[in-house]
């Protein structure tokens, strides 16, 4: 279904047969001013015995500074654990209340809230619904409903980009690989395409320019469904916290950002030719988080991030590209949302989902222009440690106080998209938000790979002696020793999230393990250099690095030659 789908086209699927959503009330009906709220429930996964939810209650009233939304199941629903609301219930009846975050619902203001449930049997959408005491009135639509000539039509993006087509193999990267002893296993692997500077757009150094791949794209389409991965990434003042992966516009170039790079990729992509490709877009990664982690007072700020933060720029360059590559009907775009390890922790998760907030609605952007979001890009965090969880108490400690948790609220990717999506859902974006993660490099695989917990000597044996991650610490970026290839890119893999990808094409070097004269504006980035002892954004350890790297982007046999090897699941 479309993000764009009308609430009374909603209700109709409804009855049609599309059992998993349910609408009351409709905002665009003649009597919406006499309409006191609107919930939206929809079940979005289920199995034989249990399901997720999804519930946005509207308020049309008076602004309210706390609320409850209350319902009545006909069948023998449980809800056993929620999110983004207190949810109790007695018997078939459910109550929801705010939690202390969400407490406020303005008038024409929504909220968000979501919950597992078990239930046998059918799992009958509620008919009704009040919110404090009030009822929702319950559109009645059904296939005979006559359109309503004020809705808009439906938009021609589809749910999840990547459900039913095939993504684009980047021929350039695929010879890389294929040159390979042992690459032709992954040569046809999809991977994204770094427009990461104004000549990419055109191709530049001989390699192909955005054109020259939307058009090899048409002809890999075919007759069926195909995605393109572009990744956006040149924003002025890039990457403020590294070096490696500095870019070619200074701190205050916003101007030359828009009209140099923006606008001609956005008129590209707008190009009629290109209108049956799904584009999906990877907005600018290692950038708003900076704002958040990396500025005073914080332990690990630095001046060129504090300059970022002060002048807007990132801001703005964010805001502007959504709200111009948004305005294409087949773009997707996917901003970046860093990963587990850097924003996981409290101080980090809450201001940084409110940071892309911020940019989402900045330089004309709305919410509406952001269809997901994407972790792990470029990094190598686990997608799902399976030996250890922040429940874990061994040795009379939690798990978190582990040197490797160090206090995150979470230990791996999945957990932590999964989560981030609910938050974002909470400060106003799209409850239908999917989240992409980058899973090139987080395999984790080969002899070193724990098959169980470690030993609970202490919760450090513990953990450590369990995780996949082999890593000195999470804060480790670079060209990482011992990584190998994750999950293979596929689509709708878990709940709320629309796909694995693999943004980052294997083989392609984070950054020069030494100072590497260049024309492409990268510098040389300690973290790189595997001598480095590390800084307070690593926990001052060693660095983790390959040696013998080249700068960021250029093809790193020995490293590609190394994720194949420790590649999970494994290379046949």
């Amino acid at each position: 279904m479309s993000r764009t789908r009308t609430a009374l086209l909603a209700a109709m699927a409804l009855v049609a047969g599309a059992t998993g959503s349910a609408i009351a009330a409709v905002p665009g009906d003649a009597g919406a001013a006499a309409v006191p709220c609107t919930v939206d429930y929809k079940v979005q996964n289920q199995w034989d015995t249990g399901f997720t939810a999804s519930v946005t209650v509207t308020n049309h009233g008076a602004a309210k500074s706390s609320w409850a939304v209350k319902w009545t199941y006909a069948g023998n629903q449980k809800v056993t654990s929620g999110w983004n609301a207190k949810i109790t219930q007695s018997g078939a009846n459910v109550t929801a209340a705010n939690e202390s975050y969400n407490a406020t619902l303005a008038s024409g203001g929504s909220a968000t809230f979501g919950f597992q449930g078990s239930y046998s049997g059918s799992n009958a959408v509620p008919a009704t619904f009040t919110l404090d005491g009030v009822t929702c009135n319950v559109d009645s639509g059904g296939p005979t409903d006559p359109p309503d000539p004020t809705d808009p039509p439906p938009g021609n993006r589809v749910d999840n980009p990547y459900d039913g087509a095939k993504v684009y193999v980047n021929p350039e990267w695929s010879a890389n690989a294929a040159a390979e002893p042992g690459g032709s296993r992954i040569a046809n692997q999809p991977t994204g395409v770094w427009l990461d500077r104004i000549a990419a757009i055109n191709g530049a150094g001989g390699k192909m320019g955005l054109r020259d791949h939307l058009d090899e794209a048409l002809e890999q389409k075919g007759s069926g469904e195909l995605v393109v991965q572009l990744v956006i990434y040149n924003l002025p003042g890039r990457d403020c916290a590294a070096l490696a992966s500095n870019g070619e516009l200074g701190p205050t170039e916003i101007n030359r950002y828009k009209s140099e790079y923006i606008d001609p990729i956005a008129e590209i992509l707008s190009d009629s030719k290109y209108a049956s490709l799904r584009i999906v877009t990877t907005v600018e990664i290692d950038s708003l988080p900076n704002l958040v982690t990396n500025v005073s007072p914080r332990a690990t700020a630095t001046p060129n991030c504090d300059t970022m933060k002060a002048n807007g720029n990132y801001v703005k360059g964010v805001g502007y590209a959504l709200n111009k590559l948004g305005d294409v009907p087949n773009v997707y775009n996917y901003v970046d949302a860093g990963h587990h390890g850097w924003l996981g922790w409290d101080d980090n998760f809450g201001a940084s989902a409110e940071m892309f907030k911020q940019a989402a609605t900045a330089e004309g952007a709305t919410v509406a222009d952001v269809h997901g979001f994407i972790a792990n890009t470029a990094n190598y965090s686990a997608l799902k440690e399976d030996h250890f969880s922040v429940n874990d108490t061994v040795a009379g400690k939690s798990v978190r106080e582990s040197k490797w948790v160090s206090w995150n609220r979470y230990v791996d990717e999945l957990s932590y998209a999964q989560a981030l999506r609910e938050k974002l859902v909470s400060l106003g974006f799209d409850s239908k938000i999917g989240m992409l993660i980058d899973t090139s490099r987080n395999g984790w695989g080969g002899a070193n790979r724990p098959t169980g917990p470690g030993a609970t000597t202490s919760v450090d044996t513990y953990v450590d002696g369990g995780r996949y991650d082999r890593r000195f610490n999470t804060g480790n970026w670079c060209n990482q020793a011992g990584a190998g290839l994750g999950e293979r890119p596929q689509a709708s893999p878990e709940p709320g999230i629309d796909a694995y990808v693999w943004m980052k094409p294997p083989g392609e070097s984070d950054g020069a393990s030494k100072a590497i004269d260049n024309d492409e504006g990268k510098g040389f980035d300690r973290m790189c250099d595997p001598t480095y002892t590390g800084n307070p954004r690593n926990d001052n350890n060693m660095s983790g690095a390959l040696a013998d790297a080249p700068i960021s982007g250029h093809w790193f046999s020995a490293q590609f030659q190394e994720l194949m090897r420790n590649a999970y699941p494994p290379l046949s």
